[in-house]
Order: structure tokens, then sequence, then C-alpha cells
């Protein structure tokens, strides 16, 4: 018996992609900005902490919103990016890897952020002492110290990147072969009579892809 039809592996390779891609674009801003958030204090400090954490108290879809007015073809950052560069996001994959990126940024930016205040800060000072400048102390001390958190960080930016649906769908819309993942086809099915099973079968497909890609993170 076939586990999976040609379809849904294609569905199941276009939802990798997008939260493999949206998570490891996420990744280096992430470090950065969490560090900041957590070494550093600076004016505006709690507002540069509010706009990071925004997606998470923002509906989905005025985020998706946002992102159509902004980066589609007309808005003042995709008519610059076509024009000049030929790089399109609306109603492009590349959109939904930008959508579930901006939504997992802030998940991943607390793993770090955590992390790293939980370092002794003792260490990087004996590091400053023996001659280390300060970004082969963040590089050698700070950085492997808080892997663990960047580890579950990019877990929770991929997990959400897997689910992330209301972003997406009004960002790039559900145009099966270009952007429609798995929590797309789930709500196509769910809109037709006996999609039930179908929908079923993709939540099944999804906590298993998730889980599996979760463990093999967690292990590296």
């Amino acid at each position: 018996m076939q586990v999976f039809g040609a379809h849904e592996f294609q569905i199941i390779a276009l939802s990798l992609r997008v939260a493999l891609v949206s998570m490891a674009c996420s990744l280096p801003l992430a470090i950065l900005v969490a560090y900041a958030l957590a070494r550093y204090d600076f004016p505006g400090k709690m507002l540069a902490d509010a706009i990071v954490h925004l997606p998470l108290v923002l509906p989905p879809v005025v985020v998706g919103f946002a992102l159509l007015v902004l980066f589609g073809r007309n808005g003042p950052i995709g008519s610059v990016l076509d024009q000049w560069f030929g790089i399109v996001f609306a109603f492009r994959w590349t959109g939904a890897a930008l959508a579930s990126a901006i939504m997992g940024f802030p998940l991943m930016v607390r793993a770090i952020r955590l992390s790293i205040e939980t370092i002794d800060r003792r260490l990087e000072a004996a590091a400053a002492t023996l001659g280390a400048n300060a970004a082969w102390v963040f590089l050698t001390v700070t950085l492997p110290l808080a892997l663990p958190g960047v580890i579950a960080g990019m877990i929770l930016c991929f997990a959400k990147a897997m689910g992330e649906f209301g972003a997406t769908i009004t960002f790039v819309s559900n145009i099966p072969g270009e952007t429609q993942t798995l929590p797309s086809l789930i709500y196509t099915f769910t809109q037709v009579p006996g999609g039930d099973a179908g929908a079923l079968r993709l939540t099944l497909i999804s906590i298993a892809v998730a889980w599996r890609v979760g463990r093999r993170l967690e292990l590296e």
C-alpha cells in the first residue's frame, strides 16, 4: 500500500522547504537581536522588545495583510524589490517563508535571549582579560554556551513555520504547487464534503514530520 501520494509528497516537500528557509534566514538576525536585548541597555529597548514580540499578539491575518501591503508588487518595498532586483514575495513560496519567519521570529529570539541571560558574565570577562575582543568572546564563549537556547529557538521557529496558516494564506494565498502548504491543504479539505479523512491524514503527517525534524535538530 502506498503511504503517500505524489501530491502529498509535493505538499510535504514545499512545507519543509518553507519551514527550513524561514528558520535558517531568521537565525542570524535572531541571535544578534537576542544578544542585544540580553546584554545591552539602550534608549528604546522596551519599544524594540515590544516590536520583536508584536507578531505574537497580533492576529496572524493582520501580519499577512501588512506584508501584502508592504511587499506586494505595488507596495513600497515589494515594488522596489521587483523592479530593481526581480524579487517577488507576494503569492510565491518565498512569501510563505517570509511570513513564517516573521511569525516564528519572536519565539526564536526569546529562547536565545533567555539562554544568553543565564550565562555567567564572569566567563566572558575572563576571556576579555586574556586579550579576546568582543566579537571573539561572543563566538568562542557566549554563543557555544547559548547553544541549547539556539537549538530550542530553531525548533520553535520550525514548528511555527510548519503550522503557520493565517499570515501565509493572507499574504500568498493558497495556490497548489506554489504556496499550498500542509495547513493550507488541511483547510481546503475541511471546506469540501467528505474531506475530513484527508484533513485527518494530513494532520497526522504534519505531526510526524514536525516531530521527526524537531528530534533531529535536538540531537544535533
